[in-house]
C-alpha cells in the first residue's frame, strides 16, 4: 500500500526572520511513518518543522507553509492508497509577509490575520473509492463534546477515521485519544505513547 504521511507545524513568515507556527514536534506523524514502513508500506513523509528525525524507510519531503503542503498533496494525492494526516496546519496567515525585517524601534504593529485554506475538504471531490484518510483533530472540551465537534470535521472533509486529541498532546510524548469512524469509536479514549497510538492507526489502513 501507498501510505503518504504529513507531520509537523507549518510556518508562515511575517517577515524575512519571524513566523507564525505552533507546539508541534512532528512526533505522532513520524510515528505513524515509521509503523507504516515497519508493516511493509510504501511510505512518502511530507514534513514542517520538526524535533525529531524523520524515520528511517520512509521518504522524507520537507514543506514551509500550508501552501507548500497543498501543492505536494495536490502532487502526491491521487496516487496514494492512504493519506494520514497529522501535520500540525496552520489556521491563519498573516495578511501580507513584509520583504524585510520589522523593527523594534518601530513601536507597536498590528498584524491582520487570515484564515488558512482546509486542505483536506479541498482534497474530498478527488478522494477515490478504496482510498482510507485518516484526519487528526486537537479538541477542548468534554470527551462527548470532543467527538460530536470531531465528527462534523470528519464528515466535511471526507475522512474515514479522525483521531481526536487534546491540547496537551502538542509536542508531548504520549496522548490522550480515541479514534473515531463515521459509526462508531475504534478505539476508546485512553493515554498511550505515540507509537503505540501509531500503531494502532496504522492497522486500520487495512481495515476493510
Amino acid at each position: 500500500m501507498k501510505v503518504l504521511v504529513t507531520a509537523g507545524a507549518t510556518c508562515e513568515y511575517l517577515d524575512p526572520v519571524r513566523f507564525l507556527t505552533n507546539a508541534s514536534s512532528g512526533r505522532m506523524g513520524c510515528a505513524v511513518a515509521a509503523a507504516a514502513a515497519e508493516a511493509g508500506h510504501d511510505v512518502t513523509l511530507l514534513h514542517g518543522r520538526l524535533a525529531v528525525p524523520t524515520p528511517p524507510g520512509a521518504r522524507a519531503t520537507p514543506f514551509v507553509t500550508v501552501s507548500d503542503l497543498q501543492r505536494e498533496l495536490d502532487a502526491r494525492f491521487d496516487a496514494c492508497d492512504a493519506l494520514v494526516m497529522a501535520a500540525a496546519v496552520g489556521d491563519f496567515r498573516p495578511e501580507k509577509t513584509l520583504p524585510t525585517k520589522i523593527h523594534r524601534a518601530a513601536g507597536p504593529i498590528t498584524l491582520r490575520l487570515y484564515p488558512t485554506d482546509d486542505l483536506l475538504a479541498g482534497l474530498r471531490p478527488r478522494k477515490r473509492q478504496g482510498q482510507v484518510v485518516v484526519a487528526f483533530a486537537v479538541e477542548d472540551g468534554a470527551p462527548h463534546q470532543a467527538e460530536a465537534k470531531a465528527r462534523r470535521e470528519m464528515s466535511a472533509k471526507g475522512a474515514d477515521f479522525v483521531v481526536v486529541n487534546t491540547p496537551e498532546a502538542m509536542a508531548a510524548a504520549a496522548s490522550l485519544a480515541c479514534i473515531l469512524s463515521p459509526e462508531a469509536v475504534v478505539l476508546p479514549w485512553a493515554r498511550r505513547p505515540k507509537e503505540q497510538l501509531a500503531a494502532e492507526i496504522v492497522r486500520l489502513l487495512d481495515r476493510p
